[in-house]
């Protein structure tokens, strides 16, 4: 996966191998002068790359992406079946009891090739302190069975590595960037396409229950 928005075709019949850096520094100039003249923050490179449609592939490098289990263990995407539902949670939000029916979905496909892989994040403060508080949550209220992972940030700079390449993913609207809110679901599927729900839509929708039935086999 290339590592900057800007493409270099190939040069022309005396002009020089590398082409100038001035695309880039004009792009740096001018939002640095945006927050300067507007107060706004600055805008990154990585911010203006194009968003991915809903449905639409994510790159195979995403499976090797370092992730750490709720108990401290090194693990990546690879590591669990090929349709794999990912939500970012939190145990003090008012869609907790998302947890349910989260844990509804793992019963019913998990032993078909499917799992949850929840995430918490106090990225919107309503999550507990540490991981052991989270996790004795989960399995004592909502007999949590599918696998958690460590604290994470889902956006802005600091965002983990799995979010920042997930959230160029548009919903259903067309909307890619920023999760909004606890519980945003990202479906991969078994051929590697990723499908975007927003915190609203239930666990148990059938729009997403389709698409996890129609990607395992029968």
């Amino acid at each position: 996966m290339p590592c900057s928005p800007w493409w270099n075709p190939a040069p022309a019949e005396g002009t020089p191998d590398v082409l100038p850096r001035e695309p880039r520094s004009v792009e740096g100039a001018c939002c640095r002068g945006l927050s300067r003249a507007f107060g706004v923050p600055s805008v990154s490179a990585s911010s203006l790359w194009p968003s991915r449609p809903n449905g639409a592939p994510v790159p195979d490098t995403i499976d090797d992406i370092p992730l750490t289990t709720i108990d401290g263990a090194a693990s990546t995407l690879a590591d669990y079946p090929p349709v794999r539902l990912v939500v970012n949670v939190a145990s003090r939000c008012g869609l907790a009891p998302q947890y349910e029916k989260l844990e509804t979905l793992q019963k019913t496909y998990g032993e078909r090739g499917f799992t949850v892989l929840g995430f918490p994040s106090n990225q919107f403060l309503q999550e507990l302190s540490d991981e052991d508080r989270i996790k004795e949550y989960c399995s004592t209220t909502w007999g949590v069975t599918f696998p958690m992972f460590e604290k994470v940030r889902v956006n802005g700079r600091s965002a983990h590595p799995l979010y920042a390449e997930l959230t160029k993913t548009e919903d259903e609207e067309g909307k890619a960037g920023r999760v909004k809110w606890n519980f945003e679901k990202f479906l991969i599927t078994a051929d590697g396409t990723v499908h975007r729900f927003r915190p609203s839509v239930e666990p148990d929708d059938p729009r997403i229950v389709g698409l996890i039935e129609a990607s395992l086999p029968a």
